[in-house]
């Protein structure tokens, strides 16, 4: 079975981001919870949730069984008709979102959600511009690609008008010669309102932004930011769009991220978590200025699945799991208590790590090889020889059976939300041991 899968896989599947003679895929067998494995029976911590979308780790039975449920009643609908599933996964959504925001618009996936909530800032404010900022992914398709601001962007330029970006806050790496995390705060907040001015604020529809900075880097925004973001669209008459595709249920220890920092955006994007990616879902949480702008014309947009039964069956479960088994809290106790300070114990005793941060269950080591420099341990959209000393550590990792989540100079650290405490350290024990790897590399004086 391995061997045929392994066989058909290269022969005829094309796969996303890769050159393709290049890729040697592993030909996963099954999973249970925080592991999986191969054909072969060689099994591998999760520390990577697949793509940062397996909140409830591997087949969760209470997931497993709502999509049989709901297969053997009905496995599809087109979107013109109301249906249970779909229904009661919107109300929990609604439910859970922060402030007024009461619709939701399905989608199959994260960037749909974009290219979609995009459209929908466009026709309410009848402006063009969008803000983004740089280091940001958004998805892959031609709006979300657009919006995207880092380089998988490339590629696909040029491509739609009217997309401006702008510095968001890093404080390790600033682009605003900050010293402290409040000056970071505040000088990003000056730089997006001249951004504002110099663009013509009644050009702008929307800042799109993610809430919590994903795959570049888990930027945790200061305190402070959303709300002087929030307070800039205010005063432009611009709507905020906050992207929880990856950030929201469950990751970070909310429902959304937004919620942290008590910011009510007009429309947040969302996916991964809210069904662990088990059936394709998306969707877009609309506050009251969207939905009426749409109260009385069409919208002009729809999909064939959007708001599939399958994929909603398997989204009520997840809610009703994250409740009766409290894995926000959890989240919020294991990230502050366990998380958080191995990984500054890591960074004591590893010259190469130059920086720790998150939350939650979403956290980025930084690796250098010179702390004082910040030289970074790999360079920026490092490839071949170039990113070998990553993909040293990858592969010592995956060794060890710690399947990572790594991205230019940085391993993330993202295990599905119900990774047992014993589980935790295990990971974190491997990275421990691999970092010794990075820390050759290191050319800078020792502290």
């Amino acid at each position: 079975m391995t061997d045929s899968a392994y066989r058909d896989d290269r022969a005829h599947v094309f796969h996303s981001w890769s050159a393709q003679r290049a890729l040697t895929p592993t030909v996963l067998a099954g999973g249970e919870g925080s592991w999986f494995w191969d054909g072969e029976g060689r099994r591998y911590l999760d520390f990577s949730s697949q793509l940062v979308n397996l909140n409830l780790g591997h087949q969760h039975p209470r997931v497993v069984a709502a999509i049989q449920e709901q297969a053997a009643k009905l496995c599809t609908v087109a979107p013109t008709f109301a249906n249970d599933a779909r229904s009661e996964a919107a109300r929990l959504i609604a439910e859970v979102a922060p402030g007024d925001l009461s619709h939701v618009f399905f989608t199959n996936g994260g960037t749909e959600a974009v290219e979609h909530a995009l459209r929908m800032a466009r026709l309410t404010t009848g402006r063009h511009k969008i803000l983004s900022a740089y280091r940001s992914y958004h998805g892959a398709t031609a709006g979300a690609i657009t919006l995207t601001g880092d380089p998988r962007r490339w590629g696909s330029e040029p491509s739609i008008p009217g997309v401006v970006r702008f510095f968001g806050p890093y404080p390790y790496r600033s682009a605003f010669h900050a010293t402290t995390v409040r000056e970071e705060c505040d000088r990003a907040l000056e730089h997006l309102e001249q951004v504002f001015t110099l663009e013509g604020p009644h050009t702008v529809a929307a800042v799109i932004l993610e809430t919590v900075v994903g795959t570049n880097g888990i930027l945790v925004p200061p305190d402070g930011y959303l709300a002087g973001v929030r307070d800039l669209c205010d005063r432009y008459g611009a709507l905020l769009i906050c992207d929880e595709v990856m950030s929201g249920f469950g990751r970070c220890g909310e429902w959304f991220a937004a919620d942290r920092w008590g910011v009510v955006p007009d429309l947040i994007t969302f996916a991964k978590g809210v069904n662990s990616g088990y059936v394709p879902l998306g969707g877009v949480v609309l506050g009251p200025r969207v939905y009426e702008a749409f109260a009385e014309r069409p919208y002009p947009g729809g999909l064939t699945y959007s708001g599939h039964p399958l994929a909603c069956a398997a989204a009520v479960a997840t809610i009703g799991a994250m409740r009766d088994e409290g894995v926000l809290e959890r989240v919020r106790d294991l990230g502050s208590t366990l998380i958080g300070p191995r990984l500054a114990e890591i960074a004591a005793r590893h010259p190469s790590v130059g920086d720790v941060r998150g939350l939650g269950f979403f956290w980025a080591i930084e690796l250098v090889r010179d702390r004082d420099t910040r030289e970074m341990l790999v360079p920026y959209n490092a490839a071949g020889a170039d990113a070998a000393p990553m993909a040293e550590l990858v592969a010592a990792c995956k060794e060890r059976g710690l399947w990572p989540f790594t991205h230019f100079n940085r391993v993330h650290v993202v295990p599905p939300c119900v990774t047992s405490e014993a589980d935790l350290d295990t990971g974190l024990d491997i990275l421990d041991e691999v970092l010794t790897l990075a820390d050759r590399h290191y050319t800078g004086k020792e502290a």
